[in-house]
């Protein structure tokens, strides 16, 4: 893998500078809800890759869990969590979000943001795959993102000590270099770019990563074009450790309607009731899991992929219409109008689905505050990895986990103020690639697909060890090139996320959770534990974390492995 430290060769003292005490990198649940907690410790700067509602946050339908019910409780909450999470989620972290997690649904009401309820003023609560309570607080029935998103960034707007600035592109963490008297490791802020002010340096005493995570590395997604991985590149390039990259979770249920995007199918759907069937009517999820339709995420996308092998079939089926009229359009009206638009009717025809790349569970390696391996770095949400999810999310943990974990890390941040703050000088001296030159909509369309065919839902080490020889070409004659548009970084980024997933996954010769191995279908011991990767001068480098320690990062009682670099 080429270890360029820089996308672009620049230096910072020739550069417009902006200063701040914090600076957070992504404008979803986590980033604005950093925010606000690190606004009440000092000034922040707020960075949006582009517009507010092109987020997966937004995008987000289902809902947020929480053990609000009379029936239920954190320990019940938990105990899905950590089935969801086949054997590797950190006990700590799983804790922290469920006895924190009905806090912070109080926090956001107290904010302003609206919630489903019934007539007595109680909240309505909505049931998902792998949740034995109804425990899903949600918003106009499949719009929960979208008022989260308005709620937040209207607290957010109302503070005086946060700037947002949108459309901002970050290109990479700034770290100082050995001969500046700075040379430790930690971060000092970033270099980003905007399509008016063209790049600038904003320094900062703290920098939390909340770009959430890497969707698009895959040929078939739920999320939104920005979902490339940025921070994930950006981090691993600083030389902060990132972990559990081979599992990313496919949602079961997307549109398959050809030419058009993977819309998201919320699981509230099958929460309400909505049956999995094939094209002869015949519901078949019984045969895999006792829980049939609300199994697990991994459970359902594998069982959808087995049973279309078998029956030679190109897609299944989401069956609504015993629902009753006018209940589908009552309890999801966003999704009535997205499917009207497809000449779909779920009180009368079957909805077409299929799985798709849906949410990056590994991430940036960290601790409960959201420290990172990098002095000045924190990260939260899909950004980032605390052990949490396990090898697999349980749906609508996510959407608390950058609520509680973004809170978090603004507040851990807010504490950092030893060094930091800039200005430095800092060079980037990259020479101009002498090299041949790909097309660079080829290489995207490329290692999107590849992704999708060979690392996606089931996996097998002869095709992974492939698609890494795939991605050393690819990075051999496009990591070398200087780019100056987001296109041309978002694929360098994308070339080195998609790398370290296939790299983990070829690694990880088992089947846990989201990763399934055709020539390894069941659990090892000696994988019984997270994979986390650091970059050094020989190239990308191994080592593995025994679960159950605490998610304090640099915690190690495993061997180092060397790896194919």
């Amino acid at each position: 893998m080429i270890a360029r430290r820089y996308l672009i060769p620049f230096r910072t003292l020739l550069l417009p500078h902006i200063f701040t005490d914090t600076l957070v990198i992504g404008g979803g649940v986590a980033g604005l809800s950093a925010a606000i907690e690190a606004a009440a410790h000092g000034n922040v700067i707020l960075l949006g890759k582009d517009v507010a509602d092109l987020s997966n946050t937004a995008w987000a339908q289902g809902g947020i869990a929480a053990a609000l019910a009379a029936d239920d409780s954190p320990d019940a909450h938990a105990d899905d969590t950590f089935i969801a999470g086949a054997g590797l989620c950190e006990p700590a972290a799983v804790r922290t979000l469920v006895e924190e997690g009905p806090e912070a649904i109080q926090w956001i009401g107290e904010l302003g943001m609206r919630f489903d309820r019934d007539g007595a003023g109680g909240l309505i609560l909505g049931r998902e795959g792998g949740h034995h309570r109804a425990r899903i607080a949600h918003t106009d029935g499949d719009a929960t993102g979208r008022e989260l998103m308005r709620c937040l960034r209207a607290a957010a707007a109302a503070r005086e000590q946060i700037r947002i600035f949108d459309r901002c592109f970050s290109l990479d963490l700034l770290t100082p270099s050995a001969d500046n008297g700075r040379g430790e490791a930690r971060v000092l802020g970033a270099i980003t770019w905007h399509p008016k002010h063209g790049l600038q340096i904003v320094w900062a005493r703290s920098t939390i990563l909340a770009s959430g995570g890497a969707g698009q590395v895959y040929r078939e997604t739920t999320n939104p074009k920005v979902a490339t991985g940025d921070g994930l590149a950006m981090a691993w390039r600083a030389g902060a450790e990132i972990a559990d990259l081979e599992f990313m979770q496919f949602h079961p249920t997307t549109l398959y309607v050809a030419g058009a995007a993977r819309s998201l199918i919320s699981e509230a759907v099958r929460g309400e009731g909505a049956f999995l069937v094939d094209r002869e009517g015949a519901r078949f999820m019984a045969a895999y899991h006792p829980m049939g339709e609300l199994a697990p995420r991994d459970v359902v996308s594998r069982a959808i992929t087995d049973h279309l092998a078998r029956t030679r079939q190109a897609n299944v089926f989401l069956d609504a219409r015993h629902f009753g009229a006018g209940t589908f359009g009552s309890r999801f009206p966003g999704l009535m109008k997205m499917l009207a638009a497809f000449d779909l009717d779920p009180e009368t025809d079957l909805i077409p689905v299929y799985p798709a790349a849906h949410y990056t569970v590994g991430g940036v390696w960290s601790d409960l505050e959201g420290r990172t391996s990098l002095r000045g770095l924190f990260a939260c949400g899909e950004a980032a990895c605390n052990g949490l999810h396990g090898a697999n999310r349980l749906a609508s943990n996510s959407l608390l986990e950058g609520l509680v974990y973004g809170r978090r890390a603004g507040r851990a941040s807010a504490m950092e103020t030893n060094g930091g703050g800039g200005p430095v000088q800092i060079i980037s001296d990259i020479r101009l690639s002498e090299l041949g030159e790909l097309d660079l909509s080829d290489v995207r369309s490329s290692l999107r697909s590849a992704m999708w065919r060979n690392v996606g839902i089931e996996r097998s080490g002869t095709k992974l060890t492939d698609v890494v020889d795939m991605f050393e070409f690819w990075q051999r004659y496009t990591l070398d090139k200087i780019f100056d548009d987001p296109q041309g970084w978002e694929t360098q980024n994308l070339l080195t996320v998609g790398s370290l997933m296939t790299r983990s996954a070829a690694w990880r010769c088992e089947s846990r959770g989201t990763h399934f191995r055709l020539d390894h279908p069941g659990e090892r011991d000696e994988f019984h534990g997270h994979s986390i990767w650091h970059r050094d001068e020989d190239g990308p480098r191994l080592r593995a974390i025994a679960p159950y320690l605490s998610a304090s990062v640099g915690t190690s009682d495993l061997v180092v492995e060397r790896v194919k670099t």
